[in-house]
């Protein structure tokens, strides 16, 4: 089911910086290595793309606000993730049918503006970090893994592994894993119990609770 989504009308000076950005993402890789440079619209490209988007929010730190991350980071997120998956994916097809239509289009568009704005709190500051490319695998189920690590600037790592499918001709995010733990397995859990034990709305009520805190993270 895909929600109807809505669009903002952005102001000159972020669509100019947005454009910049856009453009430095094509020509000039930064904070990338790569074995090999991703084919076009292979499991690595996407989140070639995801992650060249990251560092350059990072980078633009002093220059972009919390909104104007979240404003530049909607885009990159909706060509990359598939949300409506991940959040069916997460609540289960018996809870998941249980809502009504405008329910599930509601808890589809809360759970995209929570899943922008824990980049653009987490992301806002950059230190020297590198993304490393690991490797491309097959899944079962016609998916891929693409396994990376962040390499920080003080000489610390956290590997960031991506699960992917392609349900048309682009290949989308429907898992993460943070050092080996499994993003969709947290929230699948908390998520499932609060709708459970305390109904749709208190559901949405933490979700925009976590949105809130990724703003006031500055």
């Amino acid at each position: 089911m895909k929600a109807k989504q809505t669009t903002r009308k952005i102001s000159l000076p972020l669509c100019l910086i947005t454009a910049a950005l856009l453009s430095l993402l094509i020509v000039v890789p930064i904070g990338i290595t790569h074995a090999d440079e991703p084919e076009l619209d292979s499991a690595q490209s996407t989140i070639d793309f995801l992650q060249q988007s990251l560092l350059h929010v990072m980078r633009e730190g002093e220059q972009l606000d919390y909104s104007e991350r979240v404003e530049f980071l909607t885009s990159v997120v909706n060509q990359t993730h598939d949300i409506d998956l991940i959040i069916k994916t997460i609540l289960g097809a018996s809870l998941w049918h249980e809502l009504d239509t405008m329910q599930q289009n509601l808890i589809i568009e809360t759970f995209r503006k929570l899943s922008i704005a824990t980049y653009a709190g987490r992301f806002k500051q950059y230190n020297d970090e590198q993304f490393e490319f690991i490797e491309q695998r097959d899944l079962p189920r016609n998916q891929k893994l693409v396994r990376s690590r962040l390499n920080k600037g003080d000489g610390g790592a956290v590997n960031f592994d991506y699960v992917l499918h392609q349900p048309e001709e682009h290949w989308l995010i429907v898992n993460i894993l943070f050092d080996g733990v499994s993003d969709l397995a947290i929230k699948r859990s908390e998520y499932r119990s609060i709708l459970q034990r305390e109904g749709f709305q208190s559901l949405i009520d933490m979700l925009n609770v976590k949105i809130a805190e990724a703003e006031h993270s500055e």
